[in-house]
């Protein structure tokens, strides 16, 4: 499957197995933009699959309504740069429901998917990668798959989750990334990470699409330079698994991150802190470290159309980055 099948296999499941769950947004009931929610009007019909008025504020606020009396609605974004409308919604409601009724109300079964990054010509409207801000908000969780099969084992999981979530697909990758992936259902944990590639002398650490960058990164340096490099996915962002990432930088002693999202406040500086500030724990992380870490982040501007491969963090970036690295030590 590619990514968009595999986005569309497990809303099929989700909504086969739950009569409560409901599937909308802009242009959702005939399939959306991407053709991700194909088919799912006509087999379970229009009071559970529908479109809805172009206001992403009301489409959070209907979401977080239905989620509270029970239902488990999917709720479409149509680009994850337009979720802002919606920021105080997901923030100051759906965030702190549970919190602020002292357990007593929830909105546990709410998930929030929005494609997001670049697509070669999308530009400032169109390309954004805005999964920081969700980070810093204490009650949601924050999803992005690197590929079909974790694209659709990490949906099924968000949406059962009894937590609201956040889940960003790389569009780029809904027709370009395609593997095996299992036809029936599965869940793959959140919180938890994927070691993409074992290594020994560097570990690379990302989300979504870049998970695909690094690799190929990774490919280069591996057969031109004889490094060895981890590539650590880490799925969710909130919560995130340092576990994973502070065992592979004990072993490798230097750590890079990369994401496309602009490089000052990206969710990069938090890994990096993270890592380096655990020294307390047995592992003593921090005086494991070759080198200094490294970022390979986009810039702290606008996402630029006909600029964006300057923007992007590109393999070549990655690269230089990785060789710079080694240098040190």
């Amino acid at each position: 499957m590619n990514l968009c099948n595999a986005i569309n296999s497990a809303l099929h499941i989700a909504m086969a197995e739950n009569p409560k769950t409901l599937c909308f947004g802009e242009d959702v009931a005939f399939g959306g933009v991407f053709m991700c929610s194909r088919g799912l009007l006509e087999r379970f019909g229009r009071d559970r699959v529908f479109n809805t008025p172009l206001s992403e504020q009301g489409i959070a606020g209907f979401a977080i309504g239905a989620a509270a009396e029970g239902y488990r609605p999917v709720a479409e974004i149509q680009f994850a740069d337009y979720i802002f409308p919606a920021f105080d919604q997901i923030t100051s409601e759906a965030a702190k429901y549970r919190y602020r009724s002292g357990g007593a109300y929830d909105v546990g079964g709410l998930t929030i998917r929005a494609p997001y990054g670049a697509v070669g010509h999308g530009g400032h409207y169109h390309s954004q990668s805005p999964e920081s801000f969700f980070t810093h908000i204490p009650g949601i969780k924050v999803v992005m798959p690197s590929g079909p099969r974790e694209a659709k084992g990490l949906l099924l999981a968000s949406i059962r989750d009894p937590n609201p979530t956040i889940f960003f697909e790389a569009k780029m990758l809904y027709r370009t990334a395609v593997e095996g992936v299992p036809e029936g259902d599965y869940e793959i944990p959140l919180g938890k990470a994927r070691v993409a590639q074992q290594g020994s002398d560097i570990t690379l650490v990302g989300w979504g699409q870049q998970v695909r960058v690094l690799e190929l990164a990774a490919k280069e340096v591996g057969e031109k330079d004889g490094v060895s490099c981890e590539v650590i996915d880490l799925r969710t962002l909130l919560p995130w698994d340092a576990d994973a990432v502070e065992a592979s930088v004990n072993k490798t002693g230097r750590l890079l991150v990369s994401h496309e999202a602009p490089v000052t406040s990206g969710f990069g500086a938090e890994v990096v802190s993270t890592i380096t500030d655990r020294r307390a724990l047995a592992a003593v992380c921090f005086y494991s470290l070759e080198a200094p870490p490294a970022r390979v982040c986009g810039y702290d501007t606008p996402f630029p159309l006909i600029f964006e491969p300057l923007y992007l963090p590109t393999a070549r970036r990655v690269v230089d980055a990785i060789r710079a690295t080694m240098r040190h030590g």
